[in-house]
């Protein structure tokens, strides 16, 4: 049976991009058929790596057999997978998040949980001198998913491991790395053609934090004015999105690239009061400024309280 390789829902380039890179290894180096697969639309910064190192989309999958081999990237959490993922056969874990627990699996497998800001660049480590063999675009989706991940290295949780591995691959492929992350952080930019909805379920992830369901949503951007002028719809957007999904209340953050800030939608009193526990902010209105908070993995989760 050929394995598929994913990552989590609301797929990002990393979640695009490393699923394509380590099928590639499985199918031409191991000589295992494999098949990477999407769990949701790329969001339009991977959509245009695909475009842009010219790889076709990976089918997008609404769930998994029960006992269909797999292979996860870029996750670990079981609220980020498709329903029945612990029915499957889980082979391999890849990841550079936190464990979160509640996967379970038929036997012993493969676990590569590293301390990095990419889960492409933990692929290069294990694909060691093969990488050499990989096509150009499997190497360009590579150094994609580092310049993404790290926000062209802006990102706290950016490593001299991950810059040195994107400058390699960047050298060997004859790339511009600031003109490449410029395109991609363009693409990633124009949101226009999105509803209020689809943007607050464009890059989150579900958290419990002090009992409440919470889906954190991140918006990186170099033009936040496109998407801050939206926020009042934003706000009434979030009430039957985390109705429909479950949650308790839908916290968005729109990442300020070029400036190295965030900046928190703050609907209502619970959101308020989240924001001036979990990082000492003076809320007055209905946003607030955070500076240098960047990394929803180092910065956001881990200080979110009640």
């Amino acid at each position: 049976m050929t394995i598929q390789v994913f990552g989590h829902k609301s797929p990002d380039t990393d979640s695009t991009g490393s699923p394509i890179a380590w099928a590639w290894y499985l199918s031409e180096i191991k000589g295992t058929p494999a098949k990477p697969v999407l769990l949701g639309e790329p969001n339009t910064e991977a959509a245009f790596v695909l475009k842009h190192w010219d790889l076709p989309k990976p089918e997008i999958i609404a769930g998994i057999e029960a006992g269909a081999p797999v292979v996860i990237v870029d996750t670990n959490n079981p609220a980020e997978l498709p329903e029945g993922i612990n029915k499957a056969d889980i082979l391999a874990i890849i990841d550079h998040h936190k464990l979160v627990g509640g996967l379970e699996t038929n036997g012993p497998i493969e676990i590569t949980v590293r301390p990095l800001a990419c889960t492409a660049t933990i692929l290069h480590d294990l694909m060691g001198d093969d990488l050499a063999r990989a096509p150009r675009g499997i190497k360009g989706a590579m150094l994609s998913c580092i310049l993404s991940d790290t926000l062209e290295f802006r990102s706290p949780t950016t490593t001299a491991h991950d810059r040195a591995v994107a400058e390699k691959l960047g050298a060997d492929l004859g790339v511009n790395l600031n003109e490449l992350a410029t395109e991609m952080f363009e693409a990633k930019s124009d949101v226009s053609a999105f509803s209020d909805a689809a943007l607050l379920r464009m890059d989150s992830k579900e958290y419990t934090v002090a009992g409440k369901e919470l889906r954190i949503s991140v918006l990186e951007t170099t033009a936040p004015k496109l998407i801050l002028d939206r926020k009042a719809s934003l706000m009434a957007s979030m009430i039957d999105v985390a109705k429909e999904d479950g949650a308790d209340q839908v916290l968005l953050f729109v990442i300020d690239i070029l400036n190295e800030e965030a900046t928190l939608l703050v609907p209502n009193a619970l959101v308020k009061d989240m924001a001036e526990k979990s990082f000492g902010a003076t809320v007055t209105g209905d946003t607030v400024v955070l500076p240098g908070i960047m990394s929803r993995k180092k910065q956001i989760i881990p200080s979110l309280s009640l």
